[in-house]
């Protein structure tokens, strides 16, 4: 790889602070796995490169243990710092999900009722209406954002320079906005109601949002490279640069630094991969184990439950959490899309599967990028978790002379790949490369031919080796394709 950092068995033992298992060392070493995850590297790698984005970091986590780790480009361009598991990314609106947590727990407390008014804790919280039988703004309305209020506070913070309003005004300008519609009636996405939250918990349990957070969050899960907000003294270091789009012109710009100020319980915190993949396992420990380790294990099952779903959209949500189908699964977790940086964490609970991906660039395609990881990851994992007898084989080492990366006349590459076993091959870059891998099947000295869905060979794929037994090319309809590595 180019500029990956490939760490699949030693993420094990260095991440949560746990010795890694010797039944997830085995996982990680797993034929199967060895093969997604070397597919994995190479798409992520490509996904880097060919999408010209600054840098890239995620991880794999299985339960309690990081399956694998690694990081492609720079979280600094210009000084050619790269990225790397541990770099610091906003990972904005995925705070929603730590917001509500803490507004949880104060449920739990009874300090707070789900169907209470938001004006119960927030007198200064008066919207104007002009809605035909009002109905009250609830707390689990502004958890679901289901509530009826505009997506933003009344300021203009997603523009350059970036200046977000304080709590203050916040409350002073909030007076001066209007309800959309009727609470419980659409789904329309609101930063202004997850703020809403954090200034519930603020006045509920009597301390800044930072304190409550860190000291009933953060702290008790071990979450040391999570802040409720943009770190300053970690600019130049190990937060990352945030980059624009990519423009025509061929060059991002460096946006300007920004601290959410009182947005911040929405869109404001900053982590790494790794300290997400602390935060879903501390999920799949709880649904699997019960108890009460920061919030009661029902608690968190309610929270990841459909709340609402739109009536003229498939969008379903949770208690703060998205809650989403994709291929008959129901996954559950956040994105975050802020200047600068674009991050998700797609959780899968009852396989104990998560993905976390960071970028530093506003347009870089972090919840794909964790779904499509996802979706390479999976099924290997689930297979290697079922193999208790271990009757899938090792790799087939005759194979080895053509593993590596051809140059495509279209303008990508093809990797030749090991998969279930035999030859494979996938064009990179790709947008669903679990979808798009092609099966070969050994029919002479060199030459392969692909198998098609229904099991019938197909077009024959040869490859041409020197004097010394190293592959040159590979011939596939008449077309050849140069090794490049």
């Amino acid at each position: 790889m180019r500029s990956s950092i490939r760490t699949a068995v030693a993420a094990l033992t260095l991440v949560l602070g746990v010795s890694g298992t010797a039944a997830a060392q085995a996982l990680a070493k797993h034929p199967r796995v060895q093969e997604a995850t070397a597919l994995l590297e190479q798409w992520l790698d490509a996904e880097q490169a060919f999408k010209r984005l600054p840098g890239l970091s995620a991880a794999v986590i299985v339960d309690q243990d990081v399956l694998w780790q690694g990081a492609y480009g720079f979280a600094d361009v210009a000084r050619k710092v790269r990225a790397t598991p541990t770099t610091l990314y906003s990972i904005c609106s995925i705070s929603k999900l730590f917001t509500s947590v803490a507004l949880m727990q104060l449920y739990e407390q009874g300090k707070v009722r789900l169907d209470d008014p938001v004006e119960n804790h927030l007198p200064w919280f008066q919207l104007k209406s002009d809605i035909h039988d009002q109905a009250d703004v609830t707390v689990e309305g502004i958890l679901t954002h289901a509530a009826g209020l505009p997506r933003e506070a009344a300021y203009p913070y997603w523009s350059t320079p970036f200046q977000f309003p304080t709590r203050e005004q916040i409350q002073k300008a909030v007076s001066s906005q209007e309800m959309l519609y009727r609470p419980e009636t659409f789904w329309q996405y609101s930063n202004l109601g997850l703020t809403l939250v954090g200034e519930i918990v603020i006045a509920a349990s009597g301390q800044t949002f930072d304190q409550y957070v860190r000291t009933n969050i953060l702290t008790p899960l071990g979450l040391n490279d999570t802040y409720t907000d943009m770190p300053a003294a970690e600019r130049g270091k190990r937060l990352a640069v945030g980059y624009g789009g990519y423009p025509r012109s061929g060059e991002r710009a460096i946006l300007p630094f920004y601290q959410a100020n009182g947005i911040a319980p929405a869109a404001g915190f900053a982590s790494t991969v790794l300290d997400l993949g602390k935060f879903a396992s501390w999920q799949f420990r709880l649904l699997d184990k019960g108890g009460s380790e920061v919030l009661q294990a029902n608690t968190l099952r309610n929270m990841q439950r459909v709340h609402f779903q739109d009536p003229e959209s498939q969008t379903t949500w949770g208690l703060g959490f998205s809650v989403s189908r994709t291929d008959n699964k129901v996954f559950v977790g956040h994105g975050g899309s802020c200047p600068g940086y674009r991050t998700q964490l797609t959780m899968r609970p009852t396989e104990k599967i998560a993905v976390a991906t960071g970028i530093n660039a506003i347009d870089g395609p972090a919840t794909p990028l964790a779904q499509r990881a996802y979706a390479l990851m999976a099924p290997a994992i689930l297979a290697a978790q079922k193999d208790t007898a271990g009757k899938i084989q090792a790799a087939d080492r005759s194979l080895d002379p053509y593993i590596g990366v051809y140059q495509s006349s279209f303008g990508g590459e093809v990797s030749v790949i090991r998969w279930e076993g035999g030859l494979a091959s996938i064009f990179l870059p790709n947008d669903n490369p679990a979808r798009a891998i092609t099966k070969y099947r050994k029919v002479g000295e060199h030459t392969f031919k692909r198998i098609r869905d229904d099991g019938e060979l197909a077009e024959a794929t040869t490859f041409d080796l020197d004097a010394n037994g190293k592959v040159l090319r590979m011939r596939s309809n008449y077309n050849v394709m140069p090794r490049i590595r």
